[in-house]
């Protein structure tokens, strides 16, 4: 009979890093609170052997290791893996470039190593935050895998979709907002890869350590037609550029400047849904600013960043939406947006981009005062 899913059984974790000294710091920073270490490997030979004899849940995996690199056991042993993997990663140019490449490859988090770990920093919002995340990824799959255990039955109904557009031709006026957290490297990377050179400008905030916005953005700049770049204040909102906010301590906004025009600006702020920068802050900007003429997307993660922002945009007239459940790695966002009535349907993944370039075709009840980008 299979064993069903308790929401209090501890979440089984493997350490996997070269460093003694990180290792054993790492098991007493994450250890308690529903987590039980279950291995700890030094190397990606150690890591098979554990996986081979232990049932684990979740994998935190360091990239530079001496032999095979946890890259390369990322993209091979662990391609076709189910169980979620969190990288650990220094925050130099070379660990930030090599870590969204392992997102890109399969990861379901990043996180920066702290710099000379110490007792201290068990309890430091990074530490919280780390936790937080494995418990949550490793609840998805616990669920997952006792419902693979359990007989099927039948399926709910599935909630509404927008049907797929054709249009691939944009008109002017409308700027896209896109929000995401874990999981939404992968999910960016599936929208804006096939985005028309002349798609509106696209706005986007997807919560990530300080130091890899930057490498995420020049890795999506050399895979799409569109120009990404990590935004700077006054960058200029136009077609065809796609900016990401950086990560760090500000919230990026967008400004109008008279004559159809917008930049967006870096702003301090307190955290919004413990993020900085915040999918909500931007989107309520968008509905202040440039709505209805707005299409906007939260994609996978936890919280609720961005359902009030959706909110928000969707009373201004603009078009809203939420990624699926299914497609989501984490269906945190997406699911209090939905439910909180900020998305008017739900998308698989794999039809966002086209739903998002259909909003913008289709005509847009104007607001008074409300003026797009040309």
């Amino acid at each position: 009979m299979a064993t069903t899913f308790r929401a209090k059984t501890p979440v089984r974790v493997l350490i996997v890093d070269d460093s003694n000294l990180f290792r054993a710091f790492l098991k007493r920073a994450i250890s308690g609170d529903n987590i039980e270490i279950v291995g700890s490997a030094a190397n990606t030979r150690e890591a098979r052997k554990i996986l081979a004899s232990e049932d684990v849940d979740l994998i935190t995996l360091d990239l530079e290791m001496p032999g095979e690199d946890g890259l390369s056991f990322l993209r091979g042993s662990l391609a076709n893996c189910p169980i979620p993997v969190i990288v650990l990663s220094g925050i130099t140019q070379q660990g930030a470039k090599t870590a969204i490449e392992a997102l890109q490859a399969g990861a379901a988090e990043v996180f920066a190593k702290p710099r000379g770990a110490v007792a201290a920093d068990i309890e430091s919002d990074e530490i919280r935050q780390l936790r937080q995340t494995i418990r949550s990824l490793g609840v998805v799959r616990m669920r997952r895998r006792s419902r693979d255990a359990t007989p099927a039955m039948a399926e709910r109904p599935s909630k509404p979709v927008t049907p797929v557009p054709a249009a691939r031709v944009s008109p002017a006026g409308w700027i896209i907002g896109i929000g995401a957290s874990t999981g939404g490297v992968q999910a960016i990377q599936e929208v804006l890869k096939d985005m028309p050179a002349n798609c509106p400008p696209i706005l986007i905030v997807q919560h990530m350590p300080v130091g890899f916005t930057a490498a995420f953005a020049k890795r999506l700049n050399g895979l799409c037609d569109i120009d990404v770049r990590e935004a700077q204040d006054g960058d200029l909102v136009q077609r065809g550029v796609a900016l990401i906010a950086p990560a760090g301590d500000q919230h990026m906004v967008l400004s109008p400047q008279g004559a159809g025009q917008f930049r967006v600006r870096l702003q301090a702020g307190d955290r919004v849904c413990y993020s900085r920068p915040a999918v909500d802050v931007l989107f309520n900007s968008l509905a202040r600013y440039a709505a209805p003429r707005v299409a906007a997307v939260v994609l996978t993660g936890m919280g609720a960043d961005g359902a009030e922002g959706s909110v928000a945009i969707r009373h201004a007239g603009g078009k809203t939406f939420a990624q699926d459940e299914k497609t989501s790695q984490i269906y945190g966002m997406p699911a209090r947006t939905w439910e909180r009535g900020g998305a008017s349907a739900q998308v698989p993944l794999e039809s966002v981009t086209e739903t998002l370039l259909g909003a913008v075709a289709s005509p847009a009840s104007e607001h008074p005062n409300r003026r797009g980008v040309a």
